[in-house]
């Protein structure tokens, strides 16, 4: 079963600087290819004298982490791409569990790692924790992290489980289950595009697990941060992207009919925290997903309609309204 990780990069000489040395060190047994989105930088330079042995994929546009990573991975013929964003640093012996998990359960299509924030190691990290949920409105979150509230990793999700999503900072997939699931959705351009992919990969019978004895920690934010009202449009409009793909037809109108109403309450908060650029945001979000409203529900046709959540209530309500706040409370 052989391995390339795949990490794809943007003007990202920095980052590339800080934690390519690391992947190549604790790499051995892979491939290891940097995909540049078209960079104005000298991020590919750098790669080319300091790693000859890394290969390096040249997209021709920078098409975001969806279509970046379409583009590039047409291009690798290892058994299983290992997705690293360019702001993770890996540790030793970080591939082997990986691969096992892989070896030990066949239906398994994809392998998220423990990941841990970079700035607080003793922390889990916002974009995955310890694995991916969604309640039934489509809200992502994580063992380890429940919108804003992180937990400190005191080995609690120190296991080998079955989640529903995994991380795109650091998501190991079967080459084969990636095309046959359709690859990334480029309409999404970045954020919560691997949800989707995960979700399709269920839909068809595969598995995601989370293995805890791979470890990695990821800087986060590197592309947008939190404070970024971008990346609040992104989150809104790719999640009803989700659902309008996903769901099955019996829960499609009353469970968007209902995760408007508990958008509209998102945005009258932002505005009350004095956010209006992240208001408008959710406004734009709405406004570009009726837009695409038709080809989404085209796309709905080609994948089979499951339900696979981790939690039949809200986690807006659990959340904000009876004020818990750790993964083990849902």
């Amino acid at each position: 079963m052989t391995i390339g990780v795949v990490i794809l990069n943007w003007n990202g000489l920095k980052l590339l600087k800080q934690f390519l040395p690391d992947v190549v060190s604790f790499s051995s047994e892979a491939t290891v290819y940097v995909a540049d989105n078209a960079s104005t930088d000298n991020s590919i330079k750098y790669v080319e004298l300091n790693f000859p042995g890394v290969k390096i994929i040249r997209n021709e546009v920078n098409g975001g982490y969806a279509k970046g990573y379409n583009d590039a991975l047409a291009s690798v013929k290892e058994d299983i791409f290992v997705l690293l964003n360019s702001d993770v640093q890996v540790t030793p012996h970080w591939l082997e569990p990986i691969l096992a998990t892989f070896k030990k359960y066949p239906v398994a299509g994809a392998v998220q790692p423990k990941l841990l924030d970079f700035k607080r190691p003793e922390y889990f990290e916002y974009a995955g924790a310890a694995g991916g949920y969604i309640d039934r409105f489509g809200y992502p979150y994580c063992r380890g992290r429940v919108f804003e509230t992180i937990e400190k990793d005191e080995g609690q999700y120190d296991d080998e489980q079955e989640i529903f999503w995994g991380s795109g900072a650091c998501l190991a997939i079967r080459r084969e289950v990636f095309y046959e699931a359709g690859a990334f959705d480029e309409d999404y351009f970045a954020h919560q595009e691997e949800i989707d992919l995960c979700w399709r990969l269920n839909s068809l019978g595969y598995k995601v697990r989370y293995v805890s004895t791979s470890v990695v920690y990821h800087v986060g934010g590197a592309t947008l941060n939190s404070m970024n009202p971008q990346k609040t449009f992104y989150n809104f409009r790719n999640s009803l992207y989700n659902l309008i793909k996903n769901l099955p037809s019996h829960q499609l109108i009353w469970v968007i009919f209902l995760r408007m109403i508990l958008d509209g309450v998102a945005g009258i908060q932002f505005l009350f925290e004095g956010k209006a650029n992240h208001f408008s945001a959710v406004l734009k979000a709405h406004i570009n997903f009726y837009k695409r409203l038709p080809l989404l529900l085209r796309k709905r046709k080609n994948f089979p309609k499951k339900l696979n959540y981790f939690s039949k209530n809200s986690v807006v309500c659990t959340y904000f309204l009876k004020g818990e706040k750790k993964f083990s409370n849902f």
